[in-house]
């Protein structure tokens, strides 16, 4: 008891030392709309590089003053100034557009606890109070149920930086009516998932997973050949399973977030080929948006060319005249057109600029189609390093 008391003391001084940290995120956050208001009212730009770079400047000072990890450092204030930008970003876009306020009904990919739902619940926390779940099983029928007024809001995976682009939605988006009206980046931190307290990973048999996980996994389940890969329709379903199964002999690959929902163990975690491992999904809606020109913005667009030499330079050096700054060029085959190709280009850019206007009619006249799938505000918000 003697030796317990003093750990007793020092946990409860940093419980109040954490209930501290989060009384000033709060304060700050205040601090933060406050801030948002005035930029509305005098227009000024979201972002402020130059103040960031000074920031994390005057950071690394202080880290290193109080003998803090800057590296750790970096990546905390990375964290609080996304979440700024993003709070900022929805302040000045609900001034100009009227979306939905009152539960709103947002499709995903997969149960409870897919990377999906994760990112469904993510965009929901700064731009709605309450929402009302939807999960599918098929990205087609996400599509379907926003098309048809089943759903308000549908939450896609476009693309990982370790396996690349989910070519499905790549294809879905060429026949849909929906609009991009946002994005959401979330970090992908793969773990091997486990609901036996007996498991290792030597005595692990089958694993189950979406074949997206196998792909960014790769090089972590080939340490182990006896594993067997069984595809699931989602690392929720997968998680799912292995809960239901409660077999040492196997285990779940999916983030730890969702498997805690499932009363799932962590068996290894960062299992990823990459440490940074990002998925970027895609906010879509029945109508378009309005993007305040204070708010980083991005155009997606999908275009035909002939199969002429050159063609696709010469839309790519319509971009280049103007100065935008293409952030994915993306090409697919054309649904029921052997042999021909659509591209999918991302622009930062806002479609209300004169010159985007001007660029606009420029590809109109070099491409056989051009459609706008949306233009809607940036998240990829702190390149600072």
């Amino acid at each position: 008891m003697n030796l317990e008391h003093p750990l007793l003391i020092l946990r409860d001084k940093i419980s109040n030392l954490d209930r501290k940290l989060l009384m000033l995120l709060a304060k700050r956050r205040s601090l933060v709309i406050q801030l948002a208001k005035e930029k509305l009212f005098r227009h000024h730009p979201i972002r402020d590089i130059e103040r960031e770079h000074t920031l994390f400047e005057n950071l690394s000072i202080l880290a290193k003053k109080y003998q803090l990890d800057i590296h750790h450092i970096t990546r905390l204030f990375q964290l609080v100034i996304e979440d700024s930008i993003l709070t900022q970003q929805v302040i000045l876009q609900k001034n100009i557009n009227h979306l939905h306020t009152h539960e709103p009904r947002i499709a995903f990919l997969g149960p409870k606890g897919s990377y999906s739902h994760l990112a469904a619940r993510k965009y929901a926390s700064y731009h709605f109070d309450l929402i009302v779940e939807n999960n599918f099983l098929k990205f087609d029928d996400i599509i379907q149920a926003v098309e048809s007024g089943q759903a308000d809001y549908a939450i896609m995976p476009i693309e990982n930086t370790t396996s690349g682009s989910i070519n499905d939605v790549y294809d879905l988006l060429q026949k849909t009516t929906l609009s991009i009206i946002g994005e959401v980046i979330i970090p992908i931190e793969h773990c091997i998932l486990v609901n036996n307290t007996d498991s290792t990973l030597q005595t692990i048999e089958i694993v189950y997973s979406h074949p997206q996980p196998f792909q960014q996994c790769s090089l972590f389940v080939n340490r182990f050949p006896q594993w067997k890969n069984q595809y699931t329709e989602s690392t929720a379903a997968a998680m799912e399973k292995v809960a239901h199964m409660n077999s040492p002999k196997v285990a779940a690959l999916g983030s730890e977030a969702g498997g805690k929902i499932y009363g799932l163990e962590v068996l290894a975690r960062n299992v990823a080929n990459q440490y940074q491992n990002y998925t970027r999904f895609i906010v879509l809606a029945r109508q378009p948006i309005e993007v305040s020109i204070q708010v980083p913005a991005k155009i997606t667009l999908i275009i035909a060319t002939g199969q002429q030499a050159g063609a696709l330079v010469e839309v790519l050096l319509v971009l280049r005249k103007y100065d935008f700054i293409i952030t994915k060029l993306e090409n697919r085959p054309i649904s029921g057109n052997p042999w021909q190709e659509i591209f999918y280009i991302d622009i930062q850019a806002h479609l209300q600029l004169d010159t985007m206007q001007t660029a606009l009619q420029e590809l109109n006249k070099l491409t056989h189609s051009l459609k706008i799938l949306g233009c809607y505000p940036c998240e990829k918000t702190v390149p600072i390093e």
